[in-house]
C-alpha cells in the first residue's frame, strides 16, 4: 500500500467538523465528448451495473459509448442552463444553505464541501477540501434518501478509496439512508401542497422513484422497500387514502427486468382506463436533474397527453427549499451528536489554549514546526 507522503498534520492547529454533501454527478457539458467521460465512469462502476468485467468492458466501449453519449447530449441541451448542468446549479445551492444552517448551529467550528460520484467536483476533491481546512472529524451525507448499494453504497466506495491512501485518517460517520426522516416527509408534503395551491391539483399523485434491476432487490437491497415507506408515509402526511396516489420507477436501462411498475407503462395505459389528470413527484430526488427534469417532465407528459391524458404537472424537487435544508441541517447534526463542534459547551478559547499547549509539546519533543 503506498500512502500520500505529505505531511497533512499539524500539531496546534485546532479541529473542526467537516461535512461532505454528495450527490450522483454531472457532465461538464451537454456535448458528446463530455458524456462519453461521465458515462464512461459512472456505468463502469461496479455497484452500477453489476455484471461480469471483461464482457461489460466489451460492451460498454464497444457499443453503448458509441451511441449513447449523443442521445444524453441531446437530452441535455433541454434542460441546460446558462449557469451549468440543473443539478450542480441546484447543488451548490443546498450546499450554501446548509453550511450556513451548520455554521449558526454548531457551536464549533464547521466546514462543509460539495462533491459529486462522478465527474466534478470529485469526492476525493471535496475531502481533500475539507482536509485542508483542518477537519479531524468527518460526517458525510448522501443526498439519496433512500439507500441503494448502487448510489449511497457506490459513494461510500468512493471515500473508502480515497481515506485508505491517507495516512491520517479522520474519525467518520456516514448518513445512509434518511427515507423516513419525518422532516424529509414534511418538506415534501409542504411542496407538493404550495403546489397545488399556486396551479391547481390533478385528480391522481404518482411518486416517480428511480428504477434499479430487480435482482438487486432479490440480492438484499433495501431501496424497494425504503421507496415504498416514503412514499407510503408521504402520502399519509397529505391525507390521501390508496385510490389517491400510485408509486412508480423510471429510467430503466437494458432489456432485464427492474422493479415495477413502470412508470412510462402506467401513463401509457391510465388515459384508456380513465385516469386522465396526473400530478407527478419524486421523492427520491433531492434537486431537479435531467431524470425529473427531462425524462419525467418532458418526455412523460408527451407519452400522457398523446395517449389521451388531459392534465399533466411535474412537481419541482425540493432543490433549496428552506423547509428542505432544515431537514438537512436536523439530520446531519442527529449524527454529528456527542462530536466536540455541536457540544453546547465548546469553547473556542478553550480549544485554542489546549491546541497550542498540544503545539508546544510536540516542539519539546522534536516535532518540525
Amino acid at each position: 500500500m503506498h500512502y500520500e507522503s505529505e505531511n497533512h498534520y499539524e500539531h496546534g492547529r485546532p479541529a473542526r467538523l467537516g461535512v461532505l454533501l454528495t450527490n450522483l454527478g454531472t457532465p461538464d457539458a451537454p456535448t458528446p465528448a463530455a458524456l462519453r467521460r461521465y458515462l464512461r465512469e459512472f456505468l463502469w462502476d461496479p455497484r452500477v451495473v453489476e455484471f461480469p468485467r471483461l464482457p461489460w468492458w466489451l460492451i460498454l466501449n464497444g457499443v453503448i459509448l458509441n451511441l449513447r453519449p449523443r442521445r444524453s447530449a441531446h437530452a441535455y441541451t433541454k434542460v441546460w442552463t446558462t449557469e451549468g448542468s440543473p443539478l450542480l446549479v441546484h447543488s451548490r445551492a443546498q450546499a450554501t444553505g446548509l453550511r450556513q444552517r451548520l455554521e449558526a448551529a454548531c457551536p464549533g467550528p464547521v466546514s462543509l464541501a460539495l462533491a459529486m460520484r462522478y465527474g466534478t467536483p470529485s469526492i476525493e476533491a471535496g475531502l481533500r477540501e475539507l482536509r485542508e481546512a483542518g477537519a479531524e472529524r468527518l460526517l458525510v451525507l448522501p443526498l439519496y434518501p433512500q439507500y441503494s448499494g448502487s448510489t449511497t453504497g457506490s459513494t461510500f466506495d468512493a471515500v473508502a478509496e480515497t481515506l485508505r491512501r491517507w495516512r491520517w485518517v479522520p474519525e467518520l460517520r456516514f448518513v445512509n439512508h434518511y427515507h423516513d426522516d419525518l422532516a424529509y416527509i414534511a418538506a415534501m408534503a409542504a411542496r407538493i401542497r404550495a403546489h397545488w395551491a399556486e396551479h391547481g391539483r390533478g385528480d391522481h399523485l404518482l411518486f416517480s422513484f428511480h428504477g434499479v434491476p430487480r435482482r438487486y432487490l432479490l440480492a438484499g437491497d433495501p431501496y424497494h422497500c425504503h421507496c415504498h415507506k416514503t412514499a407510503r408515509l408521504l402520502a399519509e402526511a397529505l391525507a390521501l387514502d390508496e385510490s389517491g396516489w400510485t408509486l412508480g420507477f423510471q429510467s430503466r436501462f437494458g432489456r432485464e427486468e427492474w422493479l415495477k411498475p413502470y412508470v412510462d407503462g402506467l401513463l401509457r395505459t391510465w388515459p384508456s382506463e380513465g385516469r386522465r389528470s396526473v400530478d407527478v413527484f419524486c421523492p427520491g430526488f433531492s434537486a431537479d436533474c435531467l431524470e425529473t427534469l427531462e425524462e419525467i417532465a418532458m418526455q412523460n407528459r408527451e407519452l400522457f397527453i398523446a395517449t389521451g391524458g388531459h392534465h399533466y404537472a411535474y412537481i419541482p424537487a425540493l432543490n433549496d427549499q428552506a423547509e428542505h435544508l432544515d431537514a438537512l441541517t436536523a439530520l446531519a447534526l442527529r449524527h454529528a451528536a456527542g462530536w466536540p463542534e455541536t457540544d453546547p459547551g465548546w469553547s473556542g478559547q478553550t480549544e485554542a489554549a489546549e491546541a497550542e499547549a498540544t503545539r508546544r509539546r510536540a516542539l519539546e519533543n522534536g516535532a518540525q514546526a
